[in-house]
């Protein structure tokens, strides 16, 4: 999830499958995209909510094949003036109330790309000590802890990211990873990743109509013909929002149905 010009490729994608390795005893809830639009309010204001089981921070939009990562958050903070690290304590709050918080890789306007294995392993590694549970001098976000990496990969080869979700993988058990599709039909589509093995299937939705250029579901479409079918798997993990700007009352319409 700047009013988006991440917004443009979601805007082709219609309606999106997300796959993510979230144990499959992880109860179904809604998951929303945070940080690229200034007037969304906070992290801690997305989590109080009450709405959301999971908030997706994007995006580091540039990394890999040798580039300085670049964490980009349009209008609530600057990464490099060190700006941003007080919003440890909104992950915290959010993680306080059960909520997990991840980070989102790519976006439609970033510049990142893997050049090898020893290339998606360094980044992993860069990922691990800089977000997630291990240690570096250079924090962004301070010194809260993420609950795991978000794969919003929009352009490039395609190559070597199964080896980032790999090594990312080797370096806990615990953490999580999601990787998204974009479906030509919804329904087969889903049937297709839920056959997946060893992880939940997220529902990707625009959470307005102005949120994407096309695949907007009307709330009672979602709840009266879509989730009584989807629910029905055993991999259905939840529905997710792009993005918490746009998300003025969807989340709380879909709420006690998910």
């Amino acid at each position: 999830m700047a009013a988006h010009s991440q917004t443009s490729h979601l805007l082709l994608l219609s309606i999106l499958i997300a796959f993510t390795l979230f144990s499959s005893s992880q109860a179904a809830g809604i998951a929303t995209y945070w940080g690229q639009n200034g007037a969304e309010g906070s992290l801690a204001d997305a989590c109080n909510t009450g709405n959301y089981q999971y908030v997706i921070i994007a995006f580091l939009t540039t990394f890999g094949s040798g580039q300085t990562p670049v964490l980009n958050l349009a209008g609530h903070c600057d990464p490099p003036s060190g700006t941003c690290t007080g919003i440890s304590d909104d992950i915290r709050t959010c993680q306080s109330r059960g909520i997990k918080v991840l980070l989102s890789l790519g976006g439609a306007t970033g510049s990142y790309s893997l050049s090898s294995p020893d290339d998606a392993s360094q980044v992993a590694d860069y990922l691990w000590n800089t977000y997630l549970g291990g240690s570096s001098s250079s924090r962004p976000l301070g010194d809260a802890v993420l609950d795991g990496i978000d794969f919003d990969i929009e352009s490039g080869t395609g190559q070597f990211w199964d080896d980032l979700a790999r090594s990312l993988s080797a370096y806990s058990s615990q953490r999580k990873c999601d990787y998204r599709g974009s479906p030509d039909n919804l329904l087969a589509r889903w049937n297709q990743w839920a056959s997946v093995p060893g992880g939940q299937v997220f529902l990707g939705l625009p959470a307005s109509e102005a949120a994407a250029g096309g695949g907007y579901m009307p709330p009672d479409v979602l709840i009266s013909q879509v989730l009584p079918v989807i629910k029905t798997s055993p991999k259905y993990g939840g529905v997710m929002l792009w993005n918490r700007f746009f998300d003025q009352s969807y989340s709380s319409a879909i709420l006690s149905s998910i």
